[in-house]
């Protein structure tokens, strides 16, 4: 993926809603380094009192002094006591509000884009990668704030006191800043590879963990570890160059640290002799010394918060430019469905990775209440042009209406609403038996899911379950058999209650006794919808009002069971050679 561009500007206007706190929050940061750089100044004023008018240095003096002391480290720890709760959850809500922004764009990415990225890197980017935002919101514009004023205020104040000598310690301060550039540079880099390589390895430890039972089949567990720790090796050599770059980088500031003590004592100590400092002054520019060091080595440790931030902030802005390919129209309107009547109109398909054409030159008239069956085989785009019907892909060429609105000029919300899924994978979230079967009409009372049950002719099976409709299924409903799935998904639809319904090859993966209850399930919520069958079994599609066989040429056959099986052509062919085995 490519960079995003002006990733800063882009990442401020998340402080908006906070700018009252971050301005608050650089104002307790500029209290903590004011009362930081006045202890030099009363140390330089008592020490040079002391060598130069010592009864001036009175017991009342010192403690009017060391109330004045006292004061400012009251004052320092409220400011640092804000900074390190309020600005933390400033940073945590900023990272809060992008978590949100982000989910928010992924449900409106269509099937394309999830077909190319895996799951492990977009789980990734939406926790951990965030996780370092929270750091990076509160201390990015605190600690660079803090270094300014420090190092602004230190030259300014010993420019006051020498400024030869100022300009000579403060020399060093720019190859500090060319060092610092080199190694942030390469430190990003390594970032970014890190950031990869922990979504890679979380996709692998994710596709390892949900196809655990064909590993264990196939007793695959040793290649499973072997791919792991491949991964998890690439990811530890990143983490090395990136702790050698951290190591080159700390190194430089402690040799450049040494450089500017080393100034301060030898050029100090000749001005010293010359007379041009006094000695209370080259113990405040020591202290100054120190406080600027300080500062450079917070500044050392917060540039691993700061690649680590940017690079989150990088990853995130590069799913946000992930283009919306499917949205409403500004002019669209709720679907109105008064018949349920679908008509293909030179509809074509290509993917746009690749361009291949799936589909071309469909031309279909469905008549409300009609069971469409498509047969063919695989890969002639039997899925693809169910799938073109609520819109989870465009159509490349020609258009799809129903009840005479074209489905581009509809609201996706209004237009998926009124169709129902049953497919072969059925997905079953993490929860309850009741909270999946009214996933199909959230906000579903439990007479009216039971209802559904019952319709599905699932409900028998539930109340044999543990908790009956309060039954946790697993994840991916792994503690239910296949049939048991198809026929919450089936009481799913029913509780939807469309006008017009898909079904994906429905009963495929079921043994013939699960096959034959579902079946009926099938055929009683298909009754009054408009149908679109994508058959697996021939002879389960021999009632349909029309069955389309669809080939790489596309609709090659078209009528019902009997005449196609009179013109003895493919469909002929398929039922004579596979009937119900196909």
């Amino acid at each position: 993926m490519k960079r995003p561009k002006g990733l800063a500007r882009r990442f401020v206007p998340y402080f908006k809603k906070y700018t009252g706190v971050l301005l608050f929050d650089l104002f307790c940061a500029a209290l903590t380094t004011v009362c930081e750089l006045a202890l030099p100044l009363l140390v330089r004023y008592v020490t040079d009192m002391a060598i130069n008018d010592l009864a001036a240095l009175t017991m009342e003096l010192v403690l009017k002094i060391g109330i004045l002391y006292l004061f400012l480290c009251l004052v320092d720890a409220g400011a640092t006591f804000f900074r390190a709760s309020i600005g933390h959850i400033m940073g945590a809500k900023m990272e809060t509000d992008m978590r949100s922004d982000l989910f928010s764009h992924l449900q409106k990415l269509s099937f394309q884009y999830f077909d190319n990225m895996k799951v492990g890197q977009i789980m990734s980017r939406i926790t951990s990668d965030l996780f370092d935002v929270t750091e990076f919101a509160h201390h990015c514009p605190e600690e660079i704030f803090m270094a300014g004023i420090k190092i602004i205020g230190a030259f300014a104040i010993l420019c006051g006191v020498n400024v030869p000598l100022t300009l000579i310690v403060f020399s060093a301060v720019p190859l500090m800043v060319i060092a610092a550039a080199y190694f942030n540079g390469k430190m990003r880099d390594q970032f970014r590879r890190q950031r990869s390589q922990i979504g890679e390895i979380n996709a692998q430890v994710e596709d390892s963990l949900l196809g655990v039972r064909v590993v264990k089949s196939f007793a695959n567990e040793d290649l499973e570890t072997e791919k792991f720790e491949a991964g998890n090796r690439t990811f530890f050599n990143i983490k090395r160059v990136r702790y050698y770059l951290m190591g080159g980088f700390e190194a430089s500031n402690r040799m450049f640290d040494g450089l500017m003590h080393f100034l301060v004592l030898l050029v100090g100590a000749i001005f010293m002799i010359k007379g041009q400092v006094r000695p209370a002054d080259l113990v405040a520019y020591m202290l100054y010394v120190g406080t600027l060091i300080t500062s450079i080595r917070q500044l050392v440790q917060f540039a691993e918060q700061f690649q680590q931030g940017m690079t989150g902030i990088e990853r995130f802005f590069q799913i946000m430019d992930a283009d919306v390919d499917i949205f409403d129209e500004p002019e669209a309107k709720p679907l109105a469905v008064r018949e349920g009547g679908v008509h293909f109109e030179h509809v074509g398909f290509s993917y746009a990775d690749d361009g291949k054409q799936v589909l071309s030159e469909i031309n279909l008239d469905v008549k409300p209440g009609q069971n469409v069956a498509l047969v063919g085989p695989s890969g002639s785009g039997k899925t693809t042009l169910c799938n073109l019907i609520p819109r989870f892909y465009n159509v490349t060429e020609g258009r799809i209406l129903i009840d005479g609105q074209d489905i581009r000029n509809v609201t996706l919300r209004s237009l998926r609403e009124q169709i129902g899924f049953v497919q072969q994978d059925v997905y079953m979230f993490s929860g309850t038996v009741f909270e999946n079967i009214a996933y199909g009409r959230p906000g579903a009372s439990r007479e009216e899911v039971i209802a559904a049950a019952k319709q599905a002719g699932a409900h028998k099976f539930i109340t044999e379950l543990s908790a009956g409709y309060d039954t946790y299924v697993g994840e991916r409903g792994v503690k239910l058999s296949g049939g048991q799935k198809q026929r919450l998904s089936i009481a799913r639809a029913f509780l939807k209650n469309p006008p017009i319904l898909i079904l994906d090859e429905a009963t495929s993966a079921l043994d013939n006794e699960s096959e034959k209850i579902v079946q009926e399930s099938l055929e009683k919520l298909s009754q009054g919808r408009t149908t679109f069958t994508i058959a697996h079994r021939l002879s389960t599609i021999r009632n349909a009002t029309v069955i389309l066989v669809l080939t790489e040429n596309g609709i090659e056959e078209k009528g019902t069971h009997q005449e196609l099986m009179d013109k003895g052509g493919v469909y002929y062919h398929l039922y004579s050679a596979y009937g119900d085995k196909t």
